[in-house]
């Protein structure tokens, strides 16, 4: 026997609809007190496991760009970090980028994600490896433009603030440039080489987003 929803009935039905559906609760349930609460309680939320990050499927080449495979590219407006989820093409200045043997690329919102990803590259991207990386690129913060990541200089403990808020790494290509930068804004000038494991843990525990 079907029955409408008691919402859609006049008020007298909607009662009596009510007290059928509560008795038919019961009745296939044995009277039971969870039975009757399952009425009325709101359906659960489902609940997130906190090791699921978000998928951050790589970007393909494009031959049709006129780049060379292993060029810096644009970073597509759509695209998200694999470290942290982010969007890169909304921190411009910050953002860095790794190419992939096949031209596949990966974009991240700073130069801290990059370290963290380079440190850890199966967890962020599964069954790929560091060694199928042929390019590494950060934004040069005077110029505005990509860099090779492995002949930057980078400026720890500056009071500067990126995306992940605190231990950006902001990159530069002249190490002239980061010593100036850190005169200005305070920190310590690094060479890509000293941007050890340890260190990079220590600012991605640190760090935490601002969108």
């Amino acid at each position: 026997m079907h029955l409408p929803w008691p919402s859609a009935m006049p008020a007298p039905a909607r009662r009596w609809g009510l007290a059928v559906a509560v008795a038919a609760a019961l009745a296939g349930a044995g009277w039971s007190v969870p039975a009757v609460r399952g009425l009325w309680a709101p359906e659960a939320a489902p609940v997130l496991d906190p090791d699921v990050c978000v998928v951050a499927p790589p970007t393909p080449y494009n031959p049709a760009s006129g780049l060379p495979l292993e060029a810096a590219r644009a970073v597509p407006a759509d695209v998200r970090c694999p470290v942290c989820g982010m969007f890169p093409a909304r921190s411009p200045d910050w953002a860095a980028q790794v190419i992939f043997a096949n031209g596949d690329a990966q974009f991240f919102d700073s130069p801290l994600s990059l370290f963290m990803y380079l440190a850890d590259v199966p967890r962020y991207s599964p069954g790929r490896s560091a060694r199928e990386i042929v390019a590494r690129y950060v934004t040069d913060v005077p110029g505005k433009t990509w860099t090779d990541a492995g002949s930057a200089f980078y400026v720890h403990g500056s009071t500067a603030r990126g995306p992940m808020r605190a231990g950006n790494l902001p990159a530069f290509a002249s190490q002239e440039a980061a010593r100036q930068f850190a005169a200005q804004r305070g920190g310590t000038v690094l060479a890509f080489g000293a941007i050890d494991p340890a260190l990079v843990e220590q600012l991605g525990g640190q760090s935490s987003h601002s969108h």
